[in-house]
């Protein structure tokens, strides 16, 4: 491993330089979490701390909220849930070198389906309007 510099890893005997002897450092005590989507239901709406031990399962769990959202919607009629991803994002603490989970990213993609002519009843009486406007636009003769 010497010669490479892996952060927060001494690059020629793999010592730790990061001050390990605090309970619990500032940085981590002051790290607060909240929820950036538009979604009412799930958790960390208003900031709140999570521990760097805890961080994984809190924020995995949060993500998971998401997901259950989206499975309801794609349940509904005319729609159908096609997939849903979770991303979470692993970081460093510059001050203990503790790792923990940064945060997280739940993509969804949802398929409507386009609404039948038939379960309309002004479609009817659309078509027949549409029918009478294009009689007659475009003519093939031959001559």
């Amino acid at each position: 491993m010497a010669g490479m510099n892996v952060s927060g890893m001494s690059p020629t005997y793999g010592v730790n330089q990061y001050n390990m002897t605090q309970e619990e450092c500032q940085t981590c005590k002051n790290r607060k979490y909240v929820d950036g989507s538009n979604e009412m239901d799930v958790s960390f709406k208003a900031p709140g701390h999570i521990s760097p031990e805890n961080s994984y399962g809190e924020v995995m769990a949060h993500e998971q909220m998401h997901v259950a959202n989206a499975r309801a919607e794609g349940a509904k009629e005319g729609q159908e849930l096609v997939s849903a991803n979770v991303t979470l994002k692993m970081e460093r603490c510059p001050e203990c070198g503790k790792m923990y989970t940064a945060g997280g990213t739940t993509t969804t993609v949802i398929r409507k389906s386009q609404p039948a002519y038939k379960d309309n009843p002004y479609d009817d009486a659309r078509k027949v309007v549409d029918a009478k406007m294009l009689a007659g636009q475009k003519i093939d003769a031959e001559v």
